[in-house]
């Protein structure tokens, strides 16, 4: 083999997979097409891989699940956080937030998708952790406020409802929720109500 033969097929060796990227590959999976997308052969193919690949990684389709939906949460969740700590008021901590959470879930069904399998038992938990800590954030964000726990609590709830209620809305009925600048306008509004005392 001579050198251009060896440059060759090297350059065609694709790196190795980690566990993210099955991981990935899943989340995606669940989001196009429900938990029930998450199957080893076809993710392999999309991965240009084989099944060998994820067994290397994973014990089962369990583990692989367990491990989108940790993605999920660090992703959707703990990277958004992230995100929106970056600003120091905490009205525009808060209109950020809700500014890029709508946007997210508008651009792909994944929580749609999620909401849609919480009776699955690794759901239903990566969903009551996912809620537990968003409530519990935006929660703060209202107590940054001045608002009293008790009332921070309840308004981070309300608000957290408006947001799935409006995700929901936005992917079975897209015509009936604002886009665009109305989009901003209708969030502006409704973040004002909600921060008003």
């Amino acid at each position: 083999m001579d050198m251009a033969q060896r440059q060759q097929k090297k350059a065609t060796v694709k790196p190795r997979l980690a566990a993210r990227d099955w991981a990935d590959a899943a989340l995606r999976a669940i989001g196009e097409g429900g938990l029930a997308a998450v199957a080893v052969e076809p993710l392999a193919v999309r991965l240009g891989t084989t099944k060998g690949s994820f067994y290397w990684h994973f014990a089962n389709r369990d583990a692989l699940i367990e491990a989108a939906l940790d993605r999920w949460a660090e992703l959707h969740t703990e990277g958004m956080i992230t995100h929106v700590e970056a600003v120091r008021d905490p009205r525009e901590r808060i209109r950020l937030l809700f500014a890029e959470a709508i946007t997210a879930a508008s651009s792909g069904p994944l929580e749609v998708s999620l909401l849609a399998t919480a009776e699955h038992p690794q759901v239903a938990a990566a969903l009551r952790k996912v809620t537990e800590r968003r409530l519990a954030y935006v929660a703060e964000l209202f107590v940054g406020l001045g608002f009293p726990a008790a009332e921070a609590r309840r308004r981070g709830l309300l608000a957290y409802s408006v947001y799935l209620g409006h995700t929901q809305l936005g992917h079975a009925v897209p015509s009936a929720v604002p886009s665009g600048a109305e989009l901003g306008a209708y969030l502006d509004e409704s973040l004002d109500l909600l921060m008003m005392r």
